[in-house]
């Protein structure tokens, strides 16, 4: 059915690209209006994901565009409270309301046993990854129309464990604890609140060099083709990862009124992953 968001506005954390950027055309694609933001620069040091640019986002804007809705683009860190909500301000003041918040922006750095872990690493992810998707929210609700809807990236991470990405785990554990507290909290408005849980997705934050070559030690120069029998074995279905389209059809559903009354809600999008 087309138009499923038609009239609404979605404010988008992290929509240079991968899943946000995919987020914003597939909800402009079924009728809504877009506020974009990311950080277009480096995010912590030391990561081995290279950063999103303002070029991308300015793609992201030219995608949206061209498919006849409007976007307000800016650029933001989501661990800055004050920028995030003048940016939120201001997005609403030109699009007249707000309807749905996506905080998918998050991070990906090296890890390391937890009892070995610095300070500064665990610190990062957690900003970026917990405290960040906590002020995206806050900065958006205050502008939520009632019946609105929000969404939160998680990840597998966030309801299985796995080694040597504890700072990343427990800060996507953390995400199901702020959605489930923020749909108890905003439920008597008929506001929504769920959270969207990939397993490995084609995107930057797994295909890069250092992903390669970390899963595929054992060669010299590894690239997608060698990591995908590793990143099936995660999985059920015989697969290795899944389309950034695939979650922002999830994100679709949650964002519309066929959920009218699903809230609290961690949805895998896993090809099976939590049942090994």
């Amino acid at each position: 059915m087309p138009g499923r968001v038609a009239g609404k506005v979605a404010f988008i954390t992290g929509a240079a690209r991968g899943q946000g950027r995919s987020h914003a055309v597939r909800l402009a694609q079924e009728g809504a209006d877009i506020i974009a933001v990311d950080i277009c620069r480096p995010v912590v040091d030391n990561t081995p994901i290279p950063p999103s640019t303002p070029e991308d986002l300015a793609e992201t804007a030219d995608m949206v565009k061209a498919l006849d809705r409007r976007i307000v683009t800016a650029e933001v860190d989501v661990r800055d409270f004050d920028t995030l909500k003048a940016a939120v301000d201001s997005g609403v003041e030109q699009l007249s309301r707000l309807d749905i918040i996506v905080a998918n922006a998050g991070i990906g750095t090296p890890g390391a046993p937890l009892h070995e872990m610095d300070e500064k690493r665990w610190a990062d992810m957690l900003d970026v990854n917990l405290s960040g998707v906590w002020k995206s929210v806050k900065a958006g609700v205050p502008h939520l129309n009632d019946g609105g809807s929000i969404i939160l990236t998680g990840s597998v991470g966030g309801l299985k464990a796995y080694p040597r990405v504890g700072h990343y785990v427990s800060a996507k554990h953390g995400v199901v604890g702020l959605m489930r507290s923020f749909a108890v909290e905003l439920g008597a408005r008929s506001i929504r609140v769920n959270s969207i849980h990939p397993t490995h997705v084609d995107s930057p934050m797994l295909m890069n060099e250092s992903t390669y070559r970390q899963f595929r030690p054992d060669l010299e120069n590894p690239g997608p083709d060698d990591l995908a029998p590793i990143c099936q074995m995660f999985h059920t279905m015989p697969v290795p990862w899944v389309e950034t389209g695939d979650i922002s059809n999830a994100v679709l559903f949650f964002a519309s009124d066929e959920s009218r009354y699903v809230t609290g809600v961690a949805l895998p999008v896993d090809c099976g992953s939590c049942l090994k």
